[in-house]
């Protein structure tokens, strides 16, 4: 059986209303990496969420003050389109990735839950520092599909998807290959029975 666009999963989950299940169970991860981010911030900056899903990140960084624009990217359908009814004012593109690229470089890229659904994800983290991150910025990844984390290495198969297992010095070496400087893993979101999301952080200088 060949394998299942993780973007048409994930528009099936939306259907089906797991998209409020997604947002529950990364929140906390999500909150400690904003804070790593710095945010609330004292200075007005942009931002853009990859592999935004329903929104919900975006609106929650839209909330900062200081946040002049926020910007929100899935490849499924069905995803922004419940982005957009919960949030009518909000900017939200549909786009297969790496081939989208943003009108313009942001100060802050955020993204949970999607690069290792890429088939060569080092090329996206080169792309998000080459294109996408302005001079000075920064970039917060989370990921849960890593190999420490051996209750996902059987994700895959049973989601019928594609994702790229990296290990943490593996994707610290990705960071580091795609040019970011004062790189950072972090395990964040840690509770009894869950090893963490994975956050790396970086830097274009």
């Amino acid at each position: 059986m060949s394998l299942r666009d993780a973007t048409d999963l994930f528009s099936e989950w939306a259907d089906k209303g797991k998209d409020r299940g997604m947002e529950k169970g990364h929140a906390n991860s999500v909150h400690e990496m904003l804070k790593i981010a710095n945010l609330p911030r004292k200075s007005n900056f942009t931002a853009i969420d990859v592999g935004c899903g329903n929104g919900w990140v975006c609106r929650l960084i839209g909330e900062d003050d200081f946040c002049s624009r926020i910007v929100g990217v899935d490849g499924s359908q069905k995803m922004v389109e419940k982005a957009k009814s919960l949030d009518a004012d909000g900017e939200y593109y549909v786009a297969k990735l790496p081939h989208w690229k943003p009108d313009t470089a942001f100060d802050l890229i955020h993204s949970m839950e999607f690069l290792y659904y890429l088939k060569e994800p080092e090329k996206m983290l080169k792309i998000f520092h080459d294109i996408w991150l302005k001079s000075g910025g920064m970039t917060v990844i989370g990921i849960d599909h890593y190999l420490e984390n051996e209750d996902s290495l059987d994700w895959a198969e049973a989601l019928n998807v594609h994702m790229s297992t990296r290990s943490e010095k593996q994707w610290e070496k990705a960071m580091l290959d795609a040019g970011f400087v004062d790189v950072s893993l972090h395990r964040v979101g840690v509770k009894d029975g869950f090893v963490g999301t994975l956050a790396m952080v970086g830097h274009k200088s």
